[in-house]
């Protein structure tokens, strides 16, 4: 299956009074249509920058941005901002973290539906009024043609997230960016709008980045998984690679910090200890030397000293790492409590 969207040696930075912010540090990715790739991390670590380049929105004169992100082969990062204009909603389109301020408080919702399918199709304003209430109703909210006509104030928290999802559906983009789409949704809400991304994949065939911190998402949702740490790709692989076989320290501090409904209630969860570093000053060597508690089995410092390459250990799984893969094995069993062969 040939990839929709291609990311290769993906930069973003940012001039500040304190120094140059290296956001994002040479990602490589690939999504296919009909599959979720999910980008999960640490707040700071790169996610959302890299999904707003992947929209061409971050600001050319004050970021930037090298590398490549080719749709369907046609390159983002040199394209003019009027033909951005023309792909963003029409083939790629994002549900942003905070649909409350992403709505425009003085419009009602199906307006700004309208207002997004006649930028892209010719349609009259009566044809895109009737779309946008079918729009409504594709996204589960009840009464569409009445809830159309309410301000986003009026809607709750989970009926304006179904409302950003049928504005990111208006003109059937083959590619969707959903950064932190559930946040501040109580769970069952949350399900329900997953359920409701996934069943519009399955009609669609459409391509889903998932931006995340939330593992549990990951698991139900995901197919592809990347872990970023301090604007790098640290590990990436099949949502299998990532839970039942992960092979960076990093993804094994973020998977034990989630409880498990198979483990004994007495294992206690274990946090990542520090912070993640400063984006201006990274330290040299491996850049998550500092929090790991396994640097001392890697001989002759190296992990001091020499940043590890992003380097593949199976088909499709890659890590950044200077553990033996032996001890890799082992050290991830003994802190997920995993058996050391996986057979699954």
């Amino acid at each position: 299956m040939s990839a929709f969207l291609e990311i290769e040696d993906l930069k973003v930075s940012f001039t500040t009074e304190d120094g140059v912010v290296q956001a994002v540090d040479g990602v490589s990715l690939l999504v296919a249509q009909g599959r979720t790739l999910a980008i999960v991390g640490e707040s700071g670590s790169g996610k959302s920058v890299t999904s707003a380049a992947i929209m061409g929105l971050h600001n050319r004169r004050r970021t930037t941005v090298t590398g490549s992100i080719r749709l369907d082969g046609e390159e983002i990062v040199t394209a003019s901002d009027g033909r951005l204009r023309e792909l963003r909603g029409k083939r790629m389109a994002m549900i942003f973290q905070d649909p409350l301020s992403s709505l425009h408080p003085f419009y009602s919702v199906g307006k700004q539906l309208v207002e997004a399918a006649r930028v892209h199709q010719n349609l009259s304003r009566s044809d895109a009024r009737s779309l946008a209430v079918e729009m409504l109703n594709k996204v589960g909210i009840p009464h569409a043609e009445q809830r159309a006509d309410e301000y986003p104030h009026q809607l709750s928290g989970g009926m304006r997230q179904r409302v950003m999802i049928a504005m990111a559906l208006m003109n059937d983009p083959e590619l969707i960016i959903a950064d932190e789409p559930t946040t501040a949704l109580d769970v069952t809400v949350q399900a329900q709008i997953l359920d409701l991304l996934a069943t519009l994949q399955d009609e669609l065939g459409t391509a889903i980045v998932l931006i995340t911190h939330d593992l549990g998402v990951v698991a139900n949702t995901a197919d592809d998984v990347v872990v970023m740490y301090a604007g790098r790709v640290v590990e990436r692989g099949s949502v299998r690679d990532i839970f039942y076989r992960p092979q960076m320290p990093y993804t094994w501090g973020l998977l034990s910090s989630l409880p498990r409904m198979d483990n004994d209630r007495s294992i206690r969860m274990v946090p990542i200890p520090g912070q993640p570093p400063s984006l201006i000053n990274l330290p040299t060597g491996c850049v998550f030397r500092p929090r790991c508690e396994y640097h001392q089995f890697v001989p002759d410092g190296r992990c001091d000293t020499e940043r590890p390459a992003l380097e593949d250990v199976a088909e499709g799984h890659a890590i950044r790492c200077h553990l033996t893969q032996a001890d890799r094995a082992r050290f991830a069993a003994e802190r997920l409590f995993l058996p050391t062969k996986e057979g699954a």
